[in-house]
């Protein structure tokens, strides 16, 4: 595919923030939240904002709906700087509170909801949220008034003890103007995945959100016409960032999957014409295998982005093969870079398959050793990030904002390179890279190939200890017909170094353990 015809970068300009940080940001751009969601919202009319099953909002009705709830959040005695804890799934409610928050200059902490009720005790506890939003659905799991004793109001999407409703909120006839927050005030508190230890409050300002949204739409070249399918939770930095505020932005469309079965996503796909989503590799996997695959009209689909994980080779060649007007694109970031860092050129994804693109216009990357000293360019070493769009710090969390920072670049704990072109790649977490008797083994190049093999549907690659080696390799797989473990090291000897061949195999019957965001759990692997 030929590389894409893209409209020229806005220009930018180094701006100080944060402190000691000068940050390369785009010259123009809104001022805030409320700034950047005004045009369409005010412009836009009767055109769909949000689809999710068979509600169509309008951005009329979500402007409408979200003053009304900016008004009845003030009534409740909810004021500019506060938290509001929103505990959904994928549901217009969210979207409707969101910009409520956001009009009253609150801060929005959405949790996922797949969340145990005793960590959204700490969450809420921890950034001392004022209010929460929830789903019926969810009432048992949200801590009583003794577990989290800062919040003070309870809204309901239906109905539960205790909580008023939220249509009460919408009911009100007050209405507020709109906050005009500084550009580093935080508007977001997203909580990472908490792999280790207690997940930390990353505060995404209006400035970090601003960047990524400019970026998401210069480095795609999203329009107006553009109709997104938000597949992945909209409490994650991607359903929120990649998805839903661009959209919102320019004057798209958003349509809502409640939850993810290939089936589905496929009908929904092809029924609402979808030109663009951003996903999860597992998610491309599951529909290129679902039965129905072949039964649905996906031509309008010409952006397939994809990250959070590596995607095999062989899945970036099924794509090509099956739907060849869809583009697809890897982008790489992560909660503190406010979503994206890099982005595949549009069409070149097929020269590049090893790579997650290139450094966005205003980001900025450095490939560093464990002495902190830059690497050469094409060597490995920790991927460090600054941008307008690196989050300043964590809530209340100075002892690890200390410890992931360093003048103003994030440690990303991912060990990749950056060769002579500008093309970044990403081979493993730093925890995750396994050293077998001095030699580096990357689990995704292994997992790329196992994949690969026709008779695999997953796997994942860990470390375990060895008295002589210091670290084996151990290969989890998830078959989808006859396999034996003599069959792949056979097939890995074929393809891979002796040393990167899997020590141990496990054939599993059920699926890799995995976190709501698609992230597999190997400390899970590991026992």
């Amino acid at each position: 595919m030929r590389p894409a015809v893209l409209p020229p970068v806005p220009p930018t300009r180094v701006e100080a923030h944060f402190g000691d940080r000068l940050v390369r940001c785009f010259a123009e751009r809104p001022a805030h939240l409320n700034e950047l969601l005004t045009l369409a919202l005010q412009s836009r009319d009767e055109a769909p904002a949000i689809i999710a099953g068979a509600q169509r909002i309008s951005y009329a009705e979500l402007d409408a709906r979200s003053r009304r709830v900016a008004a009845g959040l003030a009534e409740g005695g909810i004021q500019a700087g506060e938290r509001i804890a929103l505990y959904t799934g994928n549901c217009p409610e969210f979207v409707v509170a969101a910009l409520a928050a956001w009009r009253l200059g609150a801060i929005i902490v959405p949790l996922n909801p797949r969340n145990s009720r005793d960590e959204l005790a700490y969450m809420l506890g921890q950034c001392g949220a004022a209010a929460i939003v929830f789903e019926a659905e969810y009432a048992e799991r949200v801590p009583d008034a003794a577990a989290a004793p800062s919040v003070r109001r309870r809204y309901v999407i239906g109905s539960a003890p205790g909580a008023q409703s939220f249509a009460a909120l919408e009911a009100s006839q007050g209405d507020i103007e709109a906050a005009a927050p500084p550009q580093e005030q935080a508007a977001v508190i997203l909580y990472t995945s908490g792999t280790t230890g207690r997940p930390k409050g990353a505060m995404l300002t209006h400035l970090n959100l601003i960047s990524s949204v400019l970026h998401f739409e210069v480095a795609l070249g999203l329009t107006v016409t553009d109709r997104s399918l938000l597949a992945v939770p909209i409490s994650h930095v991607t359903g929120l960032v990649a998805i839903l505020l661009p959209l919102l932005h320019l004057g798209g469309t958003v349509v809502m999957l409640r939850d993810f079965k290939a089936p589905d996503f496929l009908a929904l796909a092809a029924r609402e014409r979808i030109t663009y989503t951003l996903v999860v590799p597992a998610i491309y996997n599951l529909i290129l295998r679902a039965p129905e695959f072949s039964g649905h009209d996906l031509s309008a689909w010409r952006i397939g982005g994809f990250g959070g994980a590596p995607m095999p080779e062989p899945t970036i060649v099924e794509l090509a093969r099956q739907l060849p007007g869809l583009t697809p694109v890897n982008a790489y970031g992560a909660t503190e870079t406010t979503s994206p860092a890099t982005a595949m050129p549009l069409g070149l994804q097929a020269a590049h398959l090893d790579s997650v693109g290139r450094i966005l216009p205003c980001a900025d990357i450095r490939v560093m050793d464990d002495a902190g000293i830059e690497v050469a360019p094409g060597q490995p070493g920790e991927l460090w990030i600054a941008g307008p769009m690196v989050v300043p710090g964590y809530w209340d969390n100075p002892e690890a904002t200390a410890r992931e920072f360093c003048a103003g670049y994030w440690k990303s704990g991912d060990i990749g390179s950056i060769d002579a072109e500008g093309y970044v790649r990403v081979f493993d977490r730093k925890k995750d890279m396994i050293n077998r008797g001095g030699y580096k083994v990357y689990s995704a190049e292994v997992e790329s190939v196992l994949v690969a093999h026709p008779a695999i549907l997953e796997a994942a690659l860990i470390g375990v200890p060895d008295p002589v080696l210091g670290e084996k390799t151990h290969a989890h797989i998830v078959p989808r017909s006859t396999l034996d473990a003599d069959a792949v090291r056979r097939y890995c000897a074929a393809r891979l170094a002796d040393y990167k061949i899997p020590d141990f195999v496990t054939l599993r019957n059920e699926p890799l353990p995995r976190n709501p965001n698609g992230k597999v759990l190997k400390r899970l692997l590991r026992g």
